[in-house]
């Protein structure tokens, strides 16, 4: 479709008027909208352990952590949704709260699996690494319980970790540490 010289790509506004239903969930990425793929009870679970270890830390912090409901907009023609992110500020004035998605992430995280590990780290990487608020962006293999850690360094630098092996997960600009059990945790 989005080689159809006819197609005519759509805006981040015009994408969040659309009601999709509840039943699927989708993405716009250049203009064109994509389907995005179902999640399986492992990335369920860590992306919950996730939220729920960031919830109860980044209370009363100015930051808050939100589910894959929450949209990131990349630019003027695509928005993502990340599996779990963080904004800090104020994301809890009446304006923000009625706002379906933000600009200034400042970690982001990404639970890959075989269908989505490519875009997730290719596309999407990229993508989130144009925003300036984002410090650090995770991806979290739920089946090897492994994490790779992008870290920015500077404007335009970066540090990029792939641990094989059980590693905690630093988050310097939140300033703490969420530990390799907690992100895997099974009950």
């Amino acid at each position: 479709m989005r080689h159809d010289p006819l197609y005519q790509p759509i805006t981040v506004e015009q994408f969040l008027d659309i009601d999709f239903g509840t039943d699927r969930k989708f993405e716009l990425v250049d203009g064109v909208i994509r389907m995005m793929t179902g999640g399986t009870p492992a990335h369920s679970r860590v992306a919950t352990n996730l939220v729920s270890f960031l919830h109860q830390r980044l209370r009363g912090t100015g930051c808050r952590a939100y589910n894959s409901d929450m949209g990131v907009r990349l630019s003027d023609q695509s928005l993502r949704y990340p599996d779990v992110s963080v904004f800090c500020g104020n994301p809890a004035t009446p304006e923000r709260e009625e706002q379906r998605a933000f600009v200034d992430p400042v970690v982001i995280f990404e639970v890959l699996s075989a269908s989505t590990a490519k875009i997730d780290e290719g596309t999407k990487l990229e993508g989130y690494r144009e925003l300036r608020s984002v410090d650090t962006i995770v991806f979290v293999d739920p089946e090897n319980e492994l994490t790779r850690i992008v870290q920015r360094l500077g404007p335009t630098s970066w540090r990029d970790d792939l641990f094989a092996q059980p590693h905690d997960v630093p988050l310097p600009a939140l300033n703490l540490t969420i530990p390799h059990t907690e992100i895997f945790a099974r009950d």
